[in-house]
């Protein structure tokens, strides 16, 4: 125990039903303090406990009533309630729940400060509790303040060329290999629908690409492992391969289709999904997972022009089939469908995907269970269980095929809306996996990146779903290499 620790204030965290067993136990000054203060161990509520002497004894923290397991959410509001200083628990938890109170108050320490001078008053601070997994609980508070950033920061300040630099720095720090198409390279290489989707703004459109095995890469310093044909044949004893695609559209106007200035509002956001692959792929070559993995992030801005894409036009897309452009307002998808194709033209053992991509999806769920889509109804459900347990929910959702002819063209291979407008995020998971054809296992998560209320620890402002989810699936399904 290091002298900071021994000199922590000790922490009390209670359930409701705890509460009077507990006061029982201490002393009798301490017991009356909580009574007369009518704590009752609510959720979040905080109350110092005075020594006699003009110090603190002790800070009690309610946790409310027990129900659904310890998680990183009833210590977030701690960070911000208890005054600044030290502490330390004063009981013991479980392993998994020491790293989950650790996480919490690491979470709710965060703080968006870039436009506006820091706070003079500091967070709270958790001693590492002895049995908590510090690593995980310090790789995930990177990642996720990472993700947070960059959702947070506007469109002036994160376009394209941003979100690149924010991926080579990633690159450079965990040793991946780094590339980068821009502009009309974009159209030299076949990415055409990533192209015609970021034409219009000042900034040029692009797709990011990363990769990496542990150990040292064994790519290209091109930053390319693939032959001449596209693929990569797998060798007898080869690592198994993932591909994580985040879509990066860093400002959405709705395109020609314009948005409502309440529709654009938040849309600094839709690269969302790109701020979680780039989280999570940090986490998985943090651990290291044994794995190779492969990022892409195709980063574009959705902007109005003289040469913006428009409803009606066809597009042609890396995989070869043509889609009719039915709205310029569902580019996501447009963005993400080259990305896809070069992804599963790799031979990868599982390839995931993140994406603001639906109202819909929210409509259904709302703003905190981000949808579940699969190819694998098996490898879904195993990922859901896992995310479940790290308290960081996905829901499932039917890929229902009996929908897809309504993605049909009369003049394309496909449109990139339905007809019907129900089932929305259905639709959107879709038209994704018609890119998807040779992957054995796909999935597709359909998420908001943002908290729109106010809770404790917790404010208005950017959350990055599914990263510690989907890292705890991957982590059990792959396992990782002796550091």
């Amino acid at each position: 125990m290091t002298a900071e620790t021994r000199a922590a204030i000790p922490l009390w965290l209670l359930y409701e039903e705890e509460l009077d067993g507990w006061r029982k136990e201490q002393p009798a000054a301490a017991a009356s303090w909580v009574a007369a203060h009518h704590f009752k161990g609510e959720k979040h509520r905080t109350l110092l406990v005075p020594d006699g002497g003009g110090g603190v004894a002790m800070a009690v923290g309610g946790l409310g009533k027990r129900q659904g397991g310890l998680s990183l959410w009833h210590a977030a509001g701690f960070a911000e309630r208890l005054p600044p200083g030290h502490y330390r628990l004063a009981h013991p938890f479980t392993d998994a729940e020491a790293t989950q109170l650790a996480l919490g108050f690491a979470y709710g320490a965060y703080r968006f400060e870039r436009y506006r001078p820091a706070r003079v008053e500091r967070a709270a601070v958790l001693e590492p509790p002895p049995n908590a997994d510090m690593r995980f609980v310090a790789a995930a508070s990177q990642a996720l303040t990472l993700a947070r950033d960059l959702i947070n920061t506007p469109a002036s300040d994160l376009g394209p060329p941003e979100l690149s630099a924010a991926a080579r720095s990633l690159a450079e720090r965990r040793g991946a290999q780094f590339r980068e198409w821009v502009g009309d390279a974009l159209l030299t290489d076949n990415f055409p629908a990533i192209h015609a989707v970021g034409r219009a703004s000042a900034q040029a459109p692009r797709l990011i690409e990363l990769r990496w095995k542990p150990g040292g890469s064994s790519v290209s310093a091109g930053g390319s492992s693939r032959s001449a044909s596209g693929s990569s044949p797998a060798a007898a004893g080869a690592l198994p391969r993932i591909a994580l695609v985040g879509k990066g559209v860093c400002f959405d106007s709705g395109g020609l289709d314009i948005k409502p200035s309440s529709g654009m509002a938040l849309m600094k956001k839709d690269m969302g999904g790109a701020a979680v692959a780039l989280a999570l792929a940090d986490m998985l070559m943090a651990a290291p997972i044994r794995a190779e993995l492969t990022i892409l992030v195709p980063a574009v801005e959705n902007a109005i022009g003289g040469n913006a894409y428009r409803p009606g036009d066809v597009l042609s897309t890396r995989k070869g089939l043509t889609v009719e452009v039915g709205n310029t307002d569902a580019e996501g998808r447009l963005v993400l469908c080259d990305a896809l194709a070069l992804a599963d033209a790799e031979q990868q053992d599982l390839i995931l995907d993140f994406a603001t991509l639906t109202g819909a999806a929210r409509v259904a769920l709302g703003p905190e269970l981000p949808a579940l889509f699969g190819t694998d109804e098996r490898v879904v459900a195993e990922l859901a269980r896992a995310a479940a347990l790290e308290h960081d929910p996905l829901w499932p959702m039917p890929l229902w095929m009996g929908y897809d002819d309504e993605l049909g063209s009369k003049i394309a291979d496909m449109n990139n809306v339905a007809s019907s407008g129900l089932a929305g995020a259905i639709f959107g998971a879709l038209f994704l996996k018609r890119f998807v054809t040779a992957t054995p296992h796909w999935l597709h998560l359909d998420l908001y990146a943002w908290n729109p209320k106010e809770r404790p620890g917790r404010g208005v402002g950017a959350e990055a779903h599914a990263v510690r989810g989907v890292y705890r699936y991957l982590l059990q399904r792959y396992g990782t290499v002796a550091s």
